[in-house]
């Protein structure tokens, strides 16, 4: 398991790599251009997911402070809204 959360920067360079805007990506499943930047900054499980998905790897593997508890023990979380 990896110790620390991806930098915004290697979030943003691994989406363009495969040629995917971040704005792109938010219309493409319905939300305005800049909602899944939120997912950048804070807590939000549907939009992480969204994320991986299009960059190919787990949300987990993006962001482990946010699936993990100090003693490696999974965060109990929910997605309300499938994507």
């Amino acid at each position: 398991m990896q110790e620390t959360d991806w930098h915004k920067a290697d979030i943003l360079a691994a989406l363009k790599k495969k040629k995917i805007s971040m704005a792109g990506l938010s219309r493409e499943h319905g939300l305005s251009d800049g909602t899944l930047l939120n997912a950048l900054n804070r807590d939000w499980p549907r939009g992480e997911l969204i994320i991986a998905n299009a960059i190919g790897v787990s949300p987990q593997e993006i962001w482990p402070s946010r699936h993990y508890e100090k003693d490696g023990s999974p965060k109990n979380r929910v997605i309300r809204k499938p994507i």
